[in-house]
């Protein structure tokens, strides 16, 4: 389709680019920024304060000023500010998803269903935040009575990744500020303007200064060091890759902190026999192309049982063939380009090992020729399950097919990787459902759904996937500290 043009200065003018500390845009101490640049045009959208350790820690400085007052605040009254923050970017949704478009790159359709659910953890948690219940029970010996409270950990630190600039926020900021946290966020520095917006719609929503503060920043690392080796620190939330969780793990160690780590995937999506294969395929297609492939939750390897793998190929390849591949912003497109340069080359690297390792190549695999980090729907089959392209995460719009014979063999080789995020399956027959769903070494299982993430539901994996869980009731246990009270 032939590009029409785009002006994204009515969107990009509406938002704050310094850092966002005690309620306010503020430039960073440096007076450095860096740009922050749109993915289809490789161009600059705008420049952005470039937070350094001084920043961090006056943003620390005015978070512990507010601590006490806003765990002090009565729990209907940090609802009621969570709430109007849902309202205001419900109102604002087209705003809010054109503007992770500009940032991200992704198609428009999926901004749009990131900014619906993006939003939903903040009325999630608004109702969360009048539920926060202890209890009072006798002591099984008869003397005395157990009280257990709850109180909010402390001082928090979120690091986000880029892929959802605005749901990878607020299911963090949502459950902490529903506890009586403060937090400081970090964002990524690919698309940091989704949530300097959102700090300035708390704020107009009657969020109090200081209580919430967002760090864009080239300097990661020497931030999230300075924050997290500050004694004030006690809890740290982190999405992203499991390396950068590994090391994170071994900081907070030292000082004993609560973590939240939400890692790496490389999930399974397994398509038996007696599977309805138009809705497998369908499935197929939605749990792999959410935001064009870059989601921790996608389906990454493909395992369809031998008597089926051919209809279940032929149909994938129809449907991935429907997708219309330009900037994210035009009507009519449902494929955006990559995050990056780096991030496209690391897919079109995964693609040709897995040629060069005996694949078939059935649909794109080739970088085109245009301006932009694109990369096409591509679809590979005849891939050994267990091949090195298979322990590693593609985060990009391919899918690689594999074929089992016997339910153990798919089982085995879902749970042959360090990951145990997300799975998927596809089946009719309900014993094996319950079965399957069992066996699978994964936080979250799909059954018969391509599509799983839900406010309402613990989000978060096993193994080197993660510790802890995001969402539903869980999500909100996160961020408080128990208390016993042995009362005489």
């Amino acid at each position: 389709m032939s590009d029409h043009i785009f002006d994204p200065h009515a969107v990009l003018r509406q938002v704050p680019t310094g850092l966002w500390i005690n309620g306010e845009s503020v430039p960073a101490s440096s007076g450095k920024t860096f740009d922050v640049y749109n993915p289809a045009t490789e161009e600059p959208l705008v420049a952005v304060a470039d937070a350094t350790v001084d920043d961090a820690l006056r943003a620390m400085d005015t978070a512990t000023t507010a601590a006490n007052d806003w765990a002090s605040t009565a729990p209907r009254a940090r609802a009621d500010i969570l709430r109007r923050t849902f309202d205001l970017l419900t109102e604002r949704a087209d705003d809010v998803a054109m503007l992770m478009t500009l940032e991200l790159g992704r198609a428009l359709p999926d901004s749009r269903a990131e900014t619906t659910y993006g939003t939903e953890f903040l009325r999630w948690f608004a109702e969360e935040a009048v539920r926060i219940n202890g209890r009072l029970t006798a002591s099984p010996t008869g003397v005395g009575r157990v009280l257990v409270s709850h109180a909010p950990v402390g001082l928090c630190l979120a690091i986000t990744p880029w892929n959802f600039p605005l749901a990878m926020g607020t299911r963090k900021i949502g459950p902490a500020l529903a506890a009586g946290n403060t937090i400081i966020v970090k964002p990524a520095q690919e698309t940091p303007l989704t949530m300097l917006a959102l700090a300035e719609t708390f704020t107009e929503a009657g969020l109090p200064p200081g209580v919430l503060s967002v760090l864009p920043t080239t300097a990661s690392r020497d931030i999230a060091t300075a924050i997290i080796t500050d004694d004030r620190t006690r809890k740290i939330s982190f999405t992203g890759s499991t390396p950068v969780g590994r090391s994170l793990l071994g900081q907070t160690a030292e000082r004993v902190q609560r973590t939240s780590m939400e890692l790496g995937g490389n999930a399974p999506f397994l398509v038996f026999e007696d599977a309805d294969i138009n809705a497998a395929v369908e499935g197929a297609f939605a749990a792999k192309m959410r935001n064009g492939g870059e989601a921790c939750t996608a389906a990454n390897r493909f395992l369809v049982q031998s008597s089926v793998a051919a209809e279940f190929t032929t149909k994938l390849v129809e449907k991935m063939s429907t997708v219309t591949m330009g900037a994210g912003y035009h009507d009519g497109v449902t494929l955006g380009p990559l995050v990056s340069a780096a991030q496209r080359d690391k897919v079109a690297g995964l693609v040709q090992t897995a040629i060069t390792d005996g694949a078939r190549l059935r649909l794109g695999g080739h970088i085109p020729e245009r301006r932009g980090h694109f990369y096409p729907a591509t679809v590979l089959d005849q891939v050994d399950p267990y091949a090195a392209v298979t322990r590693h995460e593609i985060f990009g719009p391919v899918a690689m097919i594999s074929t089992f014979t016997t339910e153990g063999e798919a089982v085995n080789a879902a749970n042959s990787t360090e990951f145990g995020l997300a799975s998927y399956f596809y089946s009719r027959d309900h014993e094996r459902c319950l079965r399957v769903a069992h066996a699978l070494d994964a936080g979250m299982v799909g059954v018969n759904r391509g599509a799983i993430s839900d406010v309402a539901a613990p989000f978060g994996g096993v193994k080197q996937s993660g510790l802890g869980r995001e969402g539903g009731i869980e999500g909100i246990d996160e961020y408080l500290s128990a208390k016993y009270i042995a009362l005489n």
